[in-house]
């Protein structure tokens, strides 16, 4: 399987997020996790921008994967995403 580039950008608060951060461990997926609610000041405004580039309404979760955006928990688009053929 090709490595995929993966960021997870994600609050501590948001239950969609964890449900996220926990499929792509299922998957033995490596991901760069950003808990976006832990940053302050210039960090925090700096991922905000990249965020809002990505994904404008700047909601969480926001997955990057490769060049792929995915916003939401959307396991199906999720392990496409990854080339992760779904099993159900």
């Amino acid at each position: 399987m090709a490595k995929n580039k993966t960021i997870l950008y994600a609050l501590s608060t948001c239950s969609h997020c964890k449900s996220t951060k926990k499929l792509l461990s299922e998957c033995n997926v490596e991901y760069d996790y950003i808990q976006v609610d832990d940053l302050e000041g210039e960090e925090r405004k700096a991922i905000l921008a990249d965020i809002r580039e990505l994904n404008p309404r700047c909601s969480f979760p926001t997955i990057k994967i490769n060049e792929t955006i995915i916003v939401g928990y959307k396991e199906k688009q999720i392990k496409e995403a990854l080339g992760i053929k779904d099993e159900s």
